[in-house]
């Protein structure tokens, strides 16, 4: 059997000058070498700018997508402490329950081009931009522009991606920094400089500062490339690596210090902690919280939490219908191509690229995989887009060294190892593209038997191209044998997760809990349409429950209450009960689920998300009323958990304390501490009338109401209920 080549795509292009003095490097970047095809820097050219289009054409429909970090983002550009700090408000409270770099563009995005939309979301699509041409760049250089631009096109259609990079999370940030430093570790093996080691070790630390302890999930396989592929010795080797790995405690540290020194009285609350450190956030609720489920803090109860928000753990969760449709389409292809290389590259010298480049992206992808299928704990499906990267690097450098190898490259005898394994991928692929379209049966029917001809055809072609390799010395030769093959192979690969992209974008998505693509089966497994309760047979949340919305009963409602859902335009607990938002009933879960827009925990749009921290509408009485009582005041009022504070900051643009916390349940402040703010005359206004959000407002958040509503009188105001904490 054949092995792999070993050679880069352009020989000798680690050492060619890279252009003219006086160049920016981006465009050096950017611009390729010369020894790359006319057509290159064209696809580049396209790529870049129809996944500009994808990510930013109507990205005004997902308002302001998560209530809850639009609303930081409003702080920060009041205050150079809220910024800093990461607060949910101007006046510095609590802080987000994250580390606040993400946060950080886009509050100068605002500053800049004033609080709207569009200031909030298209940094984050300018995020993904980048993130396809950092990921062109770092295939490109040792695999050339075929490979670079198949990987580009495979992560610019991730569903996930293109509902991410249309979000205001903290994930978009930080898949680009883990794809930068990717880059960096990629220069480093290429060159032998500590100085690239250390350039990717800063970025994964300021990762850590957009969303903590995931951007570390890299590392391994990171460390273990360059231990094994870099050019210099073991021990200098390995110095090397200690370098950058200080980098990342310097980048990380750095700001962790400077909240950490600052005393407690002169800085916000750290939201999401149990004891307001920022080391408990990183390593309880955000740390080994995540993996083993004792989670207690923001959304967790404890270990006994809504946490299997991504299926159930095991190594089919990333293939399950929750995850599934997100990333999974070329997860399969990714596996074999990392298999394959590793295979063919098995008597390659130590330095040898295409093994290093598995080891950078295979452990990229193996590492995180393992990890999100495993998670005891919290766990969304919009976290995958951590995967997209590394999934398609490794299909755009498996396809072309792949296809390389069928008939003899650089002088090897014909093999059936890449020709075979190429039609075994592509034919596994459109199998698994299939079941996925199958899961949302009515959607497009059509579109599942297309991919299935084009697959089949496509491989069919690949294997009778042993025999008729002859013919392709002939331009019809060539279109049979290679055009046309090709051209299947990216349509069966292709059209599903292109097709779930269009649908994301067209989609307006709100809310914590945002998803991409079309309704598919509920999550956490069958239960589907029609089931009552919370829980229905086959261990899954019913779609009008605690799934994509869809006909049905919902299991949590809001406020305990059970209504009817909403078809196709819910995911989350419950669809539309009374009013937006549903307000009928108490009880249910702790607290009930209480919240103001449609859908629960979840609701918006078909595949969709909201509910939660997702685009909650506030009368025009409210906000003036906030708004013009707002003077004198710390607080223009106060109301348990951010899924309430928010909006009404948002609509009122005065800060509005967020008591507990993301869902009421961290313990600040003390009934006490709020008493004293009362007694100052801090507060002006308590809203009560969504006062038990997700969670509940329990402990201390329970307590200030108990005490608001026995000393204060209450009015009702645009629908809400108000207390006049200063008469």
């Amino acid at each position: 059997m054949a092995a792999v080549t070993t050679q880069p795509a352009h020989p000798g292009e680690a050492t060619a000058p890279e252009g003219p003095a006086g160049r920016g490097r981006l465009v050096r970047l950017l611009r390729g070498s010369e020894r790359d095809p006319r057509w290159a820097r064209p696809a580049l050219l396209a790529l870049l700018v129809l996944t500009a289009l994808l990510y930013i054409v109507g990205l005004s429909r997902n308002g302001w997508a998560n209530d809850f970090y639009a609303a930081a983002v409003q702080a920060g550009t009041k205050s150079w402490k809220a910024f800093f700090f990461g607060s949910s408000d101007a006046s510095n409270f609590i802080t987000v329950d994250k580390t606040p770099a993400f946060l950080w563009v886009m509050d100068i995005s605002a500053r800049i081009f004033g609080l709207n939309y569009w200031s909030v979301l298209v940094p984050q699509a300018l995020e993904g931009v980048a993130t396809v041409a950092a990921l062109y760049a770092t295939v490109r250089r040792w695999f050339g522009p075929a490979a670079g631009i198949l990987a580009g096109v495979a992560m610019a259609l991730t569903p996930v991606a293109a509902l991410m990079f249309r979000f205001n999370n903290p994930d978009a940030l930080l898949t680009l920094l883990m794809t930068l430093a990717a880059y960096a570790v990629t220069r480093a093996i290429e060159a032998g400089k500590t100085r690239w080691l250390v350039l990717a070790g800063a970025l994964l630390g300021f990762g850590f500062l957009a969303k903590m302890l995931q951007a570390f999930l890299v590392l391994p396989g990171f460390a273990l490339a360059y231990l094994v592929a870099g050019p210099r010795g073991l021990g200098k080797r390995t110095l090397q690596v200690l370098a950058g790995g200080a980098a990342v405690l310097v980048a990380a540290g750095w700001w962790v210090a400077a909240v950490m020194l600052t005393p407690a009285a002169d800085r916000p609350y750290i939201g999401g902690s149990t004891n307001n450190s920022i080391l408990g956030l990183t390593f309880g609720y955000n740390g080994f919280g995540r993996l083993d489920g004792n989670e207690t803090g923001s959304v967790g109860f404890g270990g006994h939490g809504v946490a299997a928000t991504g299926g159930s753990s095991g190594l089919t969760r990333l293939f399950a219908s929750d995850m599934g449709g997100q990333v999974s389409w070329l997860l399969p292809a990714a596996l074999i191509a990392l298999v394959a290389l590793l295979w063919g590259t098995r008597r390659a010298p130590r330095t040898d690229r295409i093994r290093a480049a598995v080891l950078v992206w295979g452990g990229w992808l193996l590492v995180t995989g393992v990890v999100f299928s495993y998670m005891a704990g919290i766990i969304h499906s919009y976290y995958t887009v951590a995967l997209a990267p590394a999934i398609a690097a490794l299909v755009g450098i498996g396809a072309v060294q792949l296809w390389r190898v069928r008939n003899g490259w650089r002088g090897h005898e014909r093999s059936w190892f890449g020709r075979g394994t190429l039609a075994a991928g592509i034919l596994i692929t459109t199998v698994w593209c299939y079941v996925l379209l199958d899961r949302a049966p009515g959607w497009y029917p059509w579109l599942r038997v297309v991919v299935l001809l084009a697959g089949f055809g496509a491989a069919a072609m690949l294997i009778a191209g042993r025999w008729l390799a002859p013919a392709a010395a002939t331009a019809w030769g060539r279109v049979v044998l290679v055009v046309a093959p090709v051209s299947l192979a990216l349509v069966a690969a292709l059209a599903g997760p292109f097709a779930y992209s269009l649908n994301t974008a067209a989609t307006s998505h709100t809310g914590a809990l945002p998803t991409a693509g079309p309704t598919v089966t509920a999550f956490g497994g069958p239960g589907g349409a029609g089931a009552r309760g919370g829980f229905p047979r086959g261990g899954g949340f019913g779609r009008g429950g605690f799934g994509h919305g869809g006909s049905g009963h919902g299991g949590f409602r809001p406020g305990g209450a059970t209504g009817q859902g909403s078809a196709g335009t819910g995911t989350g607990f419950g669809g539309t009960a009374g009013s937006p938002g549903g307000r009928s009933g108490t009880g249910g879960f702790p607290g009930g689920f209480r919240g103001r827009s449609h859908g629960g925990f979840g609701g918006g749009g078909a595949g969709g998300g909201g509910g939660l921290a997702g685009n909650t509408q506030v009368s025009s009485a409210l906000a003036t009323l906030l708004k013009n009582g707002a003077s004198g005041y710390r607080w223009a009022a106060a109301t348990v958990s951010s899924d309430s504070a928010a909006p009404l900051q948002l609509a009122s643009g005065e800060p509005v304390m967020s008591i507990g916390g993301f869902n009421g349940t961290d313990p600040a402040p003390t009934l006490a501490q709020f008493e004293r703010y009362v007694a100052d005359h801090d507060i002006h206004y308590f809203v009560g009338a969504n006062s038990d959000s997700f969670g509940g407002g329990s402990g201390d958040a329970a307590q200030i109401t108990s005490w608001v509503e026995a000393h204060f009188h209450a009015e009702t105001v645009g629908g809400e209920t108000v207390y006049n904490l200063s008469s």
